[in-house]
């Protein structure tokens, strides 16, 4: 088990709810973003004299541009619904997160200054003045948000926390107090194309390694292309998938499905990042820039289609609004939805009877299956209702003969966080990230017990690094997390493999 200079919880057999301990995550603040990381994004540098009034400015500026925020500041009745929903609450029993206190950080400041009873009698509507006390309170618990909506499942009036949190990140973004990790990683994207800064000679080199180490293991040249005009498909990936564990396991196994296809594909240099954190700030500029990246890829590229590989966000973000940022995708071929997700190719794949899947191969595990917040939440796959839980599960079942499901009220749209996302995988959160992934925690050790799992698999770049980092905390190896696409990549048998052919054609000559 890992040692932490924290307290870890306590696995329970049953989830409980806790006691809260008021102002028990008080002391956890993210690192502030430099000036220059600010001003790269559009934001001012740092926080001025007037803050105050740049902040309500830019609130009244919010609630103006999106009606669902004023809708959420109006309509929340202190039902308690919320409460106990929130991964990050019954990890840290800090009631600030809770969902409805979390919004109320925000709701105080609107009603002081956008209700008439706020600016009149604020102390009998709960309106507050925003003070620099109130400030650091919005940065430490907007920042303990991991924008999941789970909490919006079981409010009775659809009240979108991440929606909130990411309008409160973007109003301190544009007052001057920005978040380091985010806003750093999205001034990454702008000048080199990728969130880990990888440049092109880089991934280069990198690809050329995946050829040659599938090459040894399976004697087939499959091909990880870069920068190829005229490909038919666009492959956008997070670049977790280009050098860590086990994200560029699943990389291989896109690359072998696409052989077996027999489709002709390509990655950018330009566009070498699927993820898009301009979400998790709240600002849809940003957003729109990051998007229009795939956009001039795929239009000098010359492709046909797009894919999009394991990424729970960047899924919803393509999902969601590649259409409205960066569209329209006239060009492209109509035949095939925009965007795509790299699962709804490998079932299409399957289901043609394309790939020689054996599944035994993947016999040394007993998986389950991790649904990611914004893809179960916040997205669709396939042309029915329910395909993002259905089309991993099948896939996952196509090429491993032992999986079981964790429990019911844990999966599904009722996912549990990984507790990392949101723009919260940072080193300088590893205590909430500890404490947040504790339901998910509990869910897979009740199915490791009962039915002998071993390995959880996931679609989600960030649910894959959070996991890896922080399930040793809980007595688990990181090595027990896999990729959807690292499981086919293993059960999946390449043409010539290993000379099969040739072994197959001897043995008929010699009958």
């Amino acid at each position: 088990m890992a040692k932490a200079n924290f307290e870890v919880p306590e696995l329970k057999e049953y989830p409980e709810v806790p006691k809260i301990e008021p102002g028990s995550m008080a002391h956890l603040e993210t690192f502030k973003a430099k000036p220059e990381f600010q001003e790269a994004l559009g934001f001012q540098g740092e926080l001025q004299e007037n803050w105050q009034e740049q902040a309500i400015e830019a609130m009244g500026d919010m609630l103006t541009k999106y009606r669902s925020l004023k809708v959420y500041m109006d309509s929340c009745v202190k039902c308690g619904a919320c409460t106990d929903k929130c991964h990050y609450y019954l990890g840290t029993k800090d009631p600030k997160n809770m969902p409805v206190a979390r919004q109320d950080l925000m709701r105080k400041v609107y009603r002081r200054y956008f209700t008439f009873g706020g600016k009149f009698f604020p102390k009998l509507v709960g309106a507050t003045d925003f003070t620099q006390e109130v400030l650091d309170d919005w940065y430490n618990y907007y920042h303990q948000c991991s924008q999941c909506r789970r909490c919006s499942v079981f409010c009775p009036y659809g009240i979108d926390t991440a929606e909130i949190s990411m309008a409160a990140r973007e109003i301190m973004d544009r007052i001057g107090l920005g978040d380091k990790y985010s806003n750093e990683i999205i001034g990454k994207v702008y000048r080199i194309g990728n969130n880990l800064g990888l440049p092109g000679p880089a991934l280069e080199d990198t690809l050329e390694g995946l050829e040659e180490d599938v090459f040894e293991e399976t004697g087939v040249e499959v091909k990880y292309p870069l920068d190829v005009k005229g490909a038919d498909i666009l492959l956008v990936t997070p670049s977790a998938d280009f050098f860590a564990e086990p994200h560029v396991d699943g990389l291989i196994g896109y690359g072998k499905v696409f052989h077996e296809a027999g489709v002709s594909w390509t990655m950018s240099s330009h566009a070498s990042e699927a993820a898009n954190f301009g979400m998790f700030i709240g600002s849809y500029e940003n957003m729109r820039k990051i998007s229009q990246r795939i956009r001039k890829a795929a239009l000098d590229l010359g492709v046909k289609r797009i894919i999009f590989g394991e990424c729970g966000h960047a899924w919803r973000v393509a999902y969601a609004f590649l259409n409205t940022l960066a569209g329209p995708w006239d060009f492209l071929d109509p035949d095939y939805p925009v965007p795509q997700h790299i699962l709804e190719f490998t079932l299409g794949e399957i289901e043609k009877g394309t790939l020689n899947i054996d599944k035994s191969l993947n016999d040394d595990m007993v998986l389950t299956f991790h649904d990611s917040c914004n893809v179960a939440r916040a997205t669709r796959m396939g042309d029915k209702p329910g395909g993002q839980f259905e089309i991993p599960r099948t896939v996952i079942k196509a090429v491993c003969n032992n999986y079981v499901d964790m429990p019911e009220d844990t999966i599904r749209e009722a996912t549990f966080c990984c507790g990392g996302g949101g723009g919260l995988l940072t080193d300088d959160l590893m205590e909430l990230r500890v404490k947040g992934a504790k339901p998910r925690m509990e869910a897979l050790k009740s199915v490791t017990e009962e039915y002998g799992v071993t390995h959880m698999a996931a679609i989600c770049a960030i649910c894959k690094s959070q996991f890896t980092k922080v399930i040793p905390y809980y007595g688990f190896d990181m090595d027990q997390i896999v990729s959807v696409h690292q499981l086919v990549s293993n059960a999946l048998i390449l043409t010539g493999q290993n000379g099969e052919d040739e072994d197959d054609e001897s043995e008929e000559d010699a009958a």
